[in-house]
């Protein structure tokens, strides 16, 4: 059994706030407030349940720098008050969704969700090739 710190635990509920914001942000016609807070509860789960380290690892390396610049550039102009901009500057720089699916793939709890029948099929159209995205 994996044994989950406090810390991972409020990660995990920061995480899954920032998801359900992003979702009514985009819900509620892409609402700026919405989206830029859960953007900032995303980011802060993430750091918590797997670690600063190995976040700014993940982030910040050389072959991600595209999907890293898209990604943090999103956030930046959901921030200053344009979040449809925002949602098309992501998609410009698609090539980070790759990377982003098989590292959650590799997540204890996401990784086991992930290899559900259903599942599967999404998983790996969005996650394309898996020797070509290493974490």
């Amino acid at each position: 059994m994996i044994e989950i710190t406090d810390l991972q635990k409020i990660g995990i509920g920061l995480a899954g706030f920032g998801i359900s914001f992003l979702f009514l942000g985009m819900l509620l016609l892409f609402d700026k407030g919405l989206l830029a807070i859960g953007n900032i509860l995303f980011i802060a789960g993430l750091g918590c349940v797997i670690g600063v380290e190995r976040t700014l690892r993940f982030f910040f390396q050389r072959h991600k720098v595209k999907g890293t610049t898209a990604f943090f550039g999103g956030i930046v102009i959901v921030l200053l008050g344009f979040p449809i901009i925002a949602c098309l500057f992501i998609f410009i720089f698609s090539g980070f969704f790759p990377v982003a699916i098989n590292f959650l793939g590799r997540v204890p709890v996401l990784g086991s969700l992930f290899n559900l029948p259903f599942m599967q099929k999404i998983v790996q159209k969005l996650g394309g090739d898996g020797n070509r995205t290493r974490v």
